[in-house]
């Protein structure tokens, strides 16, 4: 039997009228996709304004992927060269812990970026981390 590709199968769907027009956007193997999970935490995580922080976790639910909490993690490690700049240095663990900060130039880096934005740290921690935590869910409309 002859293998079919995903746009001869669409066809075929989509001539008995059974496709759902979601379905057609999916990428084939090959093209460009254009979602962007990166893309998605990077727009969010420019929105955070100094100041304030916010958690992988927030972001991840933000986007809809609520246990992807880790992944936005590894999107904000590789931040470095993004365009437009990303804040990365904003994005602490659900405790207010900087875990990412050995992803960092230097360990201390992230620290010092959370204290130029004006964000007290005391022992890798963010003081006051409830009072100034930037919930996405909440400030950005959808």
């Amino acid at each position: 039997m002859k293998k079919k590709n995903k746009k001869q199968v669409i066809k075929k769907i989509e001539s008995k009228g059974k496709l759902k027009p979601a379905a057609a956007n999916l990428p084939v193997k090959g093209e460009a996709k254009e979602y962007s999970f990166y893309q998605d935490v990077f727009d969010v995580a420019r929105q955070i304004p100094k100041g304030r922080v916010t958690s992988y976790g927030a972001i991840a639910a933000y986007i809809g992927t609520k246990l992807s909490a880790r992944m936005v993690g590894w999107a904000m490690n590789a931040a470095t060269n993004a365009k437009p700049k990303v804040p990365a240095h904003r994005v602490v663990n659900r405790n207010g812990m900087l875990s990412g900060k050995h992803h960092f130039a230097t360990p201390a880096l992230m620290e010092e970026l959370l204290k130029k934005d004006g964000v007290a740290v005391k022992n890798d921690t963010v003081v006051d981390f409830n009072k100034i935590f930037w919930n996405p869910a909440e400030e950005l409309v959808l």
